[in-house]
């Protein structure tokens, strides 16, 4: 069975820099089109950025995050990353990661991102 187990969040203010990281244990983390998403208090869960495989895929960024947001991965290490510069408060959510192709339904425990002066 695969987990992913996101780490790297905090409390931080606006303007500064986080760098999150998720952990896949398995070995399909090759071929997983990963994805980074994120849920803000009182609202659903959304897609943020996605990162392709080895296999195919695109790389996807939300329109709130472009230019902001970088999404990267080391397959060595079966980790994917999370470079988020210049937050903003609206970035406060927990962030989740999860392959978009493998019909993983389930979720991790996620690393929570506070953004606050």
């Amino acid at each position: 069975q695969v987990q992913f187990v996101e780490s790297g969040g905090g409390l931080v203010q606006p303007g500064e820099s986080l760098r999150l990281s998720c952990a896949a244990s398995g070995s399909i983390f090759r071929i997983a089109v990963m994805g980074w998403y994120r849920q803000p208090p009182g609202k659903q869960r959304e897609l943020v950025a996605q990162s392709p495989s080895t296999s195919g895929g695109s790389t996807y960024y939300a329109d709130s995050v472009k230019g902001r947001f970088t999404i990267s991965r080391d397959n060595a290490k079966n980790t994917l990353y999370l470079q988020m510069n210049n937050l903003k408060p609206e970035d406060t959510a927990v962030y989740y990661c999860r392959p978009l192709n493998l019909g993983i339904s389930s979720w991790g425990q996620g690393t929570q991102v506070t953004v606050s002066s």
